[in-house]
């Protein structure tokens, strides 16, 4: 089993490797759920905001425009290439109210009780302890302050993920399936019984079917390369890399898959007062 430092290390070469292409239209599905976490939230004007995993603001910036100029959010992500560009998107927004930083959500060295609300969008599956990472983001939220957490579903971005896999797995077997950290809170049922491990025992989940659409399959290896998959295709040769992308992508064609599945899990809990 990886080590939480092994993990750590894994998620921030992938992501600042993937910073290239993580904010590409055929990744549109960051700022989709991003903006539809935050939605769910109601946040008011001056409320105080923690973005965790922030990736390049999909989530953080919607927040900060919602609790306005006498709020604040921040921002936190082991990928200093993806932070870098959420730092030039708040800008071209004139958003003065949202910080980022290079952080550890385990060890955030943050008060008790300190925001008003603490989101976590695809990325809570990043530690191998995923309670203890509850355990320190609901630390972080006030009375009356609520914790979101949303999560992929099963079936995560099939039929393409599968077709991935199998083609690592003809070339490098020993990668199969080496990145899919997801798929122990893909269904309500894990996804509760992991918040409650953290603590969290009251907790409203939503789930979202979404279906996302590709023009080619020329979008699903973007998505491939800017994404978690990345940590994958950069142990490839550049010939193994070749051989993967045409054995992922030729059933792609065959089928004229023109969507993938990016249905998602929302979990909402509010902190008793």
């Amino acid at each position: 089993m990886a080590t939480t430092d092994d993990a750590k290390k894994w998620a921030a070469a992938a992501y600042n490797a993937a910073a290239d292409l993580f904010d590409e239209p055929a990744l549109g599905f960051w700022d989709y759920y991003g903006s539809r976490t935050v939605g769910r939230l109601g946040l008011r004007p001056g409320a105080r905001v923690l973005d965790v995993c922030s990736g390049s603001g999909a989530s953080a910036l919607p927040a900060a425009e919602q609790v306005g100029p006498d709020g604040f959010v921040l921002g936190v992500d082991l990928a200093e290439r993806l932070l870098t560009l959420a730092r030039a998107k708040a800008a071209s927004r004139g958003l003065s109210n949202v910080e980022f930083r290079t952080a550890d959500m385990l060890d955030l060295g943050l008060p008790e009780a300190s925001f008003d609300a603490v989101v976590c969008v695809f990325g809570i599956f990043f530690v191998p302890d995923m309670a203890e990472a509850v355990r320190e983001l609901w630390r972080l939220v006030r009375p009356g302050g609520q914790l979101a957490i949303t999560t992929w579903r099963r079936n995560f971005f099939e039929p393409a993920n599968s077709l991935f896999w199998d083609a690592v797995r003809l070339v490098r077997p020993e990668l199969y399936k080496g990145f899919n950290p997801w798929d122990r809170i893909d269904d309500p049922a894990g996804l509760r019984a992991m918040l409650a491990e953290g603590g969290v025992d009251k907790v409203e989940i939503q789930t979202e079917t979404y279906a996302h659409p590709i023009t080619s399959p020329d979008d699903w290896w973007t998505i491939a390369c800017g994404s978690g998959y990345r940590g994958t295709i950069d142990l490839l040769s550049a010939d193994e890399r070749a051989k993967v992308r045409e054995s992922n992508l030729a059933p792609l064609r065959e089928r004229k898959v023109s969507s993938i599945d990016a249905s998602a899990l929302y979990a909402i809990a509010v902190k008793g007062t």
